[in-house]
């Protein structure tokens, strides 16, 4: 059970208590994996691979030279997942984050990361100038030449402000979109319009500042006189109220509009409350699966690419095949996108896409389709909303590190030719290897996959074959999948991830009596009642 902001108090207490609980009764067990990880890691193939390849190119490579490079945002598993691909490329990688009441992030103890700040974030009161300063300080006190921004949705924009100030007062490259694109990509009826603008197909979307335009969208002036004795809606007319704004409260409601009678309709936009001060999209209802997309671009050209099935909040990545029907068309729209752009266009750029089921049941197994096919399938998937910065989606790229790495450097202007460097004969598009199922995280699937099950078994909410279903899916990604945090060669993040804290901001949670209803594991949210 989720528990919201109307459940009663000792809930929420008895949620915090019993995961701190839990960390305790693992840190023994935890830690002589981290202990038995670094033991056993010299002698393992990856491990071995990894400090050979850093010193074959530093040693005997005429043409590399190793960068430092400043990765923001290493305490989510996409940060340091990046941090990781420049450490294994051979490069110096610089960390910094932000640390809440001085928790400090996993990403500080990461093998990866040569030298670790700790930012100050960014507030309503104060601005992002002392944000933007640190990063300039960072830059100018270590010879940062590249910077790497992963950060979350709360600070996308400060980021796009700090890259027009450093390209402005340092010689430093950022990859990262200027201040007006990132909130044009950044707010969802802006990336809607500009989408359309630039002649791709988009769903049917409006922004609503007050109860009278939701229901003037919903119900038109024709229909609305008899809207009232309506019972049924046609899915083809339904549309779904999204916030503009952070929301924790509303992220969730995925509630259809208009509902069977006018009356509950306006009863639940009064409870949304849309004001020019807390705009909403409504936005037409597509029924079919959501994906989600993550692209690094340089310079209007798309340099990597990863498609996979998403959710509402996502801890599963399962990469859909580099040569699905389905996903050549997320990636040709993402190119267009790019190329419509302009050659301006440095960053990460991650869409997230709808498609109607059907249409997404075959063209996710039709493989080596045509670019005509590819072009027909573009015009039935439908963006939804865009993050203009690193997706989590990105850890399925952890396998193609060096060439990931490469993608990024070649925004510098005097980068080593991939020819000579890396052994590569030409510009590929970087992609996921085949071979890894899935990307999990095992924090979080002990808990929904293992122990809520057992409580649901108890409350009568599921039955038995259903616990053992899920104790099997738990036993299959641990086995055949990959942990989006853990390395054997880099255990100590994971780690402190589970034993240090998540512990630490439950004890927030109780001692300030914020409330939370669920939690990323890979991006260290916390969503609020």
């Amino acid at each position: 059970m989720v528990l919201t902001s109307h459940s009663p108090t000792y809930l929420h207490v008895l949620q915090n208590v019993s995961l701190i609980l839990l960390s305790i009764s693992l840190l023994p067990l935890c830690t002589l994996i981290a202990i038995l990880s670094r033991l056993i890691s010299p002698y393992l193939k990856t491990s071995r691979h990894i400090q050979h390849y850093r010193k074959w190119r530093q040693a005997s490579s005429s043409t590399f030279r190793p960068r430092t490079i400043l990765v923001t945002g290493v305490g989510m598993s996409k940060g340091l997942n990046v941090a990781r691909t420049f450490y294994r490329a051979g490069h110096r990688v610089i960390g910094a984050d932000f640390e809440p009441y001085l928790i400090p992030v996993c990403g500080h103890f990461s093998t990866s990361i040569d030298k670790f700040y700790r930012l100050s974030k960014p507030t309503s009161e104060a601005g992002s100038a002392k944000h933007v300063q640190n990063l300039i300080d960072i830059i100018n006190k270590e010879g940062v030449e590249l910077w790497v921004p992963c950060s979350g949705i709360a600070s996308g924009i400060e980021d796009g402000e700090a890259a027009e100030a450093i390209s402005k007062e340092t010689r430093c490259k950022a990859v990262q979109f200027n201040l007006t694109l990132t909130e044009t990509l950044h707010e969802k009826h802006f990336f809607i319009d500009n989408t359309r603008n630039l002649g791709l197909n988009v769903p049917d979307t409006h922004l609503v500042t007050s109860e009278t335009e939701s229901l003037s969208v919903l119900y038109p002036e024709k229909a609305r006189a008899g809207a009232a004795g309506m019972q049924a809606q046609d899915d083809n007319c339904r549309y779904i109220m999204k916030s503009i704004l952070l929301d924790d409260s509303n992220r969730s409601n995925m509630t259809l509009l208009p509902l069977p009678t006018l009356r509950e309709t306006e009863a639940h936009i009064k409870r949304m409350n849309p004001t020019p001060f807390r705009p909403f999209v409504l936005q037409k209802f597509i029924r079919g699966p959501e994906y989600c997309t993550h692209s690094l671009i340089i310079g209007g050209k798309v340099k990597a690419f990863v498609a996979c099935p998403s959710a509402e909040l996502l801890m599963h990545y399962t990469p859909l095949p580099t040569s699905s029907a389905l996903s050549q068309a997320m990636l040709l729209y993402t190119t267009l996108y790019a190329k419509k752009t302009g050659n301006g266009m440095t960053g990460h750029f991650s869409i997230d896409f709808l498609v109607e089921e059907q249409v997404a049941r075959e063209a996710e197994t039709r493989m080596g389709v045509q670019e005509s096919e590819v072009r027909e399938l573009m015009q039935k998937i439908y963006p939804i909303e865009c993050n203009p910065r690193v997706h989590t989606a990105v850890v399925c790229l952890s396998d193609v590190c060096e060439d990931l790495a490469a993608a990024y450097l070649s925004i510098l202007p005097d980068h080593e030719p991939r020819g000579v460097a890396n052994g590569h004969k030409s510009e590929a598009l970087v992609v996921p290897q085949p071979g890894v199922l899935g990307y999990y995280w095992i924090g979080h699937d002990l808990v929904t996959r293992v122990l809520l099950p057992i409580l649901s078994v108890v409350r009568s909410e599921i039955a038995v074959g259903g616990m053992l279903r899920m104790w099997m899916e738990f036993v299959e990604h641990v086995l055949y999948w990959r942990d989006g945090t853990w390395e054997v060669w880099d255990p100590w993040p994971a780690w402190w991830l589970y034993v240090g804290y998540w512990p630490g901001f439950f004890l927030v949670s109780l001692w300030e009596r914020k409330w939370w209803s669920r939690c990323n594991v890979s991006t260290n949210k916390m969503f609020g009642c």
